[in-house]
């Protein structure tokens, strides 16, 4: 089971409740050292004081505000849960509001809220009122001296806590060159359009999330065993010369490769005349490819 983060409660009008916070993620990412090529020794990381060049042990280390040049003030662990303990030991709910209204987009970083001693009747309470009236809650909080906006989602049995971005941590897509909502405009026809909807149609499938799986990982530990076996474990292979960037053709035939691909699912279903159809933003449609597990943040 994974280490507790951090424990106090999630506060609702009167209602507090006593809760532990946990990751919510298994980091699954490769772990590399950094090595000397010329006689394949690691390399350290190295803290040293910037007055004396000495190294500094992890003890003496402590945290520095600068308020002007060269000018700190130190702030201890107890520092920082001092400037607001509510705000350091509560999930505080501010609003409860749909689910769907929550673009996407702004959902950063999964954990997991369990019950903590004599939680257990408010904290089913509340998953079951957030289950039965199709809301969420959206909580301020703090991990780790910072800040966050969250959403406490009914997940099962179990209550997620999902890090939400703030709006002035994205950028904005009006910065971005992308075609017009007018296809026409673009060359894409109706035709193109109707055959794209049998593709999708045809790719279509239910949300398995144990079907997708990171096999570049995979591929690179295999990469791994063959230069052991091949006594080739200090081998550096360098870039391939010859080895182009794939080419991208000026003109593309694309209802041809919508033909194509709809031909190679096997399973199309009738072409329909393109309807009107209200889509969100981020409508994704399905491929049969191996999704790559997202890098550990």
């Amino acid at each position: 089971m994974a280490r507790e983060i951090w424990k106090g409660a999630i506060s609702f009008g009167l209602v507090n409740i006593p809760v532990n916070l946990y990751s919510g993620e298994k980091p699954n990412e490769l772990k590399f050292s950094l090595l000397d090529r010329r006689n394949m020794a690691p390399v350290g990381y190295k803290r040293f004081n910037k007055e004396t060049g000495k190294e500094v042990p992890w003890e003496e280390i402590v945290k520095g505000y600068e308020y002007e040049k060269d000018q700190y003030v130190v702030l201890s662990d107890e520092d920082f849960r001092h400037a607001n303990v509510k705000a350091t030991q509560t999930v505080d709910i501010i609003a409860f509001i749909q689910a769907s209204e929550i673009d996407p987009i702004y959902f950063e970083k999964p954990y997991y809220l369990t019950p903590g001693k004599k939680g257990e009747k408010g904290y089913a309470l509340l998953r079951e009122v957030l289950r039965q009236t199709g809301k969420i809650g959206i909580a301020s909080l703090v991990i780790h001296t910072r800040q966050h906006v969250a959403a406490i989602i009914p997940h099962g049995n179990i209550l997620l806590l999902e890090l939400l971005r703030f709006a002035n941590e994205l950028r904005d897509p009006e910065e971005y060159d992308v075609p017009e909502a007018d296809l026409s405009a673009i060359g894409v026809t109706k035709k193109e359009l109707a055959m794209a909807e049998q593709l999708v149609e045809g790719m279509s499938d239910k949300w398995d999330p144990k079907s997708y799986h990171d096999d570049y990982r995979d591929d690179l530990l295999a990469l791994v065993e063959k230069k052991i076996k091949a006594g080739q474990s200090q081998t550096i292979t360098e870039p391939d010369a010859d080895e182009q960037a794939p080419r991208s053709d000026n003109v593309i035939d694309l209802m041809k490769l919508l033909k194509r691909s709809v031909e190679a699912t096997g399973k199309a279903a009738p072409a329909k005349s393109p309807s009107p159809r209200k889509t969100g933003p981020h409508t994704k449609a399905k491929a049969p490819v191996k999704k790559r597990a997202r890098s550990g943040t």
